[in-house]
């Protein structure tokens, strides 16, 4: 692909309604872990109710990963995406009043409670991997990396902005909407994707020819490559969800910070997020040419998870509030860092099938994910959020070693 003029601008537009999904997917997932605060004690509901709610949307999530993929590589980014944003829209707003449903008389709150988020789950699991198809369509080889981090870094915005937001709507009106808040900016959101993007096939491969090819799923059944990158991504999703289900509730019930202080300070992850997301991708793509792809997409793989892990160990053990907060924030974009060469690594191995394979992936992501929120505060209440913390850091540790098993090089034959 070229970088003409009329190539060059609608790809940069692409990439900016992208962020702008990216920040409302978090927003929607973010929500929830402020406005608990006031949700349990007014549904009865203890921390492990919660986290079992937490699960739920991580289940949905991960469960149509794939198909999520598949279906950016049939019909579009365009089309998927925006069917996806009204969906997910719909089940934030059956979260503010699922207690009203006629469900929550058959299964209980609780239990209408976890059905709503999965569902919210299912309709957010096409956003990354129809993010990575609209990166490999409109972004050269060189700046793929850029592309995805850039799109994905858009969770900093959404989850830095919602903890301060969510806290302020919920002490000055009810918690309910916090929710309402959201949806609707999901649904401004989709009418800008709407109308101001469209779909783009490059090189060889036209989208009709796309829509008509099968998936090897033989090939990446047996691809050691995607196997050991689908371990790794699954510790990063491990560690990742505890900041999105319960670094608000940590600061807050454990470090003893009040609500509205503990929501800007929640805020600190993932404005690190904001800024080491697209520098990651970034770096790995100036790398490539000088390390080879291997080595450039190992070396950012391995140093962002180690220097995560080792961060969050620091944040778990210190006492110092400020201290923690800083070490856990950089943990958290230290993690981030290395998502521009998790999602560049699947476009290496078949830019045809980048959306299925970047599914297969991010459900690794989401298995941890489904683990995480609820292993979490049971750890917590046998053995202490510190220890909780250096399992996370230890498992974060992990997944940047078995990045030493990942070749990008191997690929898939078209």
């Amino acid at each position: 692909m070229g970088d003409d003029t009329s190539t060059t601008r609608p790809r940069w537009g692409i990439l900016a309604l992208l962020f702008a999904i990216s920040a409302v997917t978090y927003m929607d997932r973010v929500n929830i872990s402020v406005t608990a605060r006031q949700m349990m004690p007014a549904y009865g509901m203890t921390d492990q109710d919660m986290g079992y709610v937490f699960s739920a949307f991580v289940f949905g999530y991960a469960l149509c990963q794939i198909p999520g993929g598949r279906l950016g590589d049939r019909w579009g980014a365009r089309v998927v995406l925006a069917c996806a944003l009204v969906w997910w829209s719909l089940c934030t707003v059956l979260t503010a009043v699922v207690a009203t449903l006629p469900l929550a008389g058959l299964v209980g709150t609780v239990g209408a409670l976890v059905i709503v988020r999965f569902l919210l789950g299912v309709g957010e699991s096409v956003a990354l991997p129809n993010f990575n198809r609209a990166v490999a369509d409109w972004m050269p080889p060189g700046q793929r990396g850029l592309g995805i981090g850039i799109a994905i870094g858009g969770i900093g915005v959404g989850a830095a902005i919602t903890p301060p937001l969510a806290s302020w709507v919920m002490v000055n009106y009810r918690w309910q909407s916090v929710f309402y808040l959201s949806a609707l900016i999901g649904l401004v959101v989709a009418i800008l994707w709407v109308f101001c993007s469209q779909d783009r096939r490059s090189g060889r491969t036209t989208k009709a020819q796309t829509r008509s090819l099968p998936i090897p799923w033989r090939r990446i059944l047996c691809s050691r490559s995607l196997w050991w990158l689908v371990a790794s991504y699954a510790c990063l999703g491990y560690v990742a969800y505890i900041y999105m289900s319960w670094f608000y509730l940590y600061l807050v019930n454990v470090r003893g910070i009040d609500l509205l202080r503990g929501g800007w300070l929640a805020a600190g992850p993932f404005l690190a997020i904001l800024l080491f997301c697209p520098l990651g991708g970034w770096v790995t793509d100036k790398l490539v040419p000088t390390l080879g792809l291997r080595r450039a997409r190992l070396s950012i793989g391995l140093l962002g998870m180690a220097l995560a892990g080792g961060l969050i160990a620091v944040g778990a053990w210190v006492e110092s509030q400020t201290m923690a907060i800083v070490c856990l924030s950089l943990g958290a974009g230290w993690l981030y860092f290395t998502v521009g060469a998790y999602w560049s690594v699947t476009t290496d191995l078949s830019k045809t099938h980048a959306g299925t394979l970047s599914g297969v992936m991010n459900t690794g992501a989401n298995v941890g994910g489904v683990i995480s929120p609820s292993l979490t505060p049971w750890l917590a209440d046998h053995w202490g959020w510190t220890a909780s913390l250096l399992v996370a850091a230890g498992i974060a540790l992990c997944g940047g070693l078995m990045w030493t098993k990942v070749d990008p090089t191997e690929g898939l034959r078209e």
